[in-house]
């Protein structure tokens, strides 16, 4: 029994740095990164969610000049604008 036990500790010891050994070689990252479920190089879908960042990228560049563009319009409405101790107009009076 005692024997049993023994040999199952070394069995275990000698498990422990034989999985590092695997796990930190090619072929372990290979089938790490095939459960993962990403391939080794830049894949179809990653090139595809590249893309449409960068084409989102460009729509707010787009967006953030329209927005620069109405500032730059409104500042000037109100820079503009008449001072505010002019009086109106007297109303005609309908009597």
């Amino acid at each position: 029994m005692l024997l049993l036990l023994v040999m199952m500790v070394l069995l275990v010891g000698l498990l422990i740095p034989l999985t590092a050994v695997v796990l930190d070689s090619q072929v372990g990252r290979a089938i790490a990164a095939r459960l993962e479920g990403r391939s080794g190089g830049m894949g179809d879908g990653l090139e595809r969610r590249m893309a449409v960042l960068e084409g989102e990228v460009d729509r707010m560049a787009r967006e953030l000049q329209r927005l620069e563009e109405e500032n730059v319009f409104v500042r000037q409405l109100l820079e503009d604008k008449p001072p505010p101790d002019r009086a109106l107009p007297p109303g005609r009076s309908d009597g």
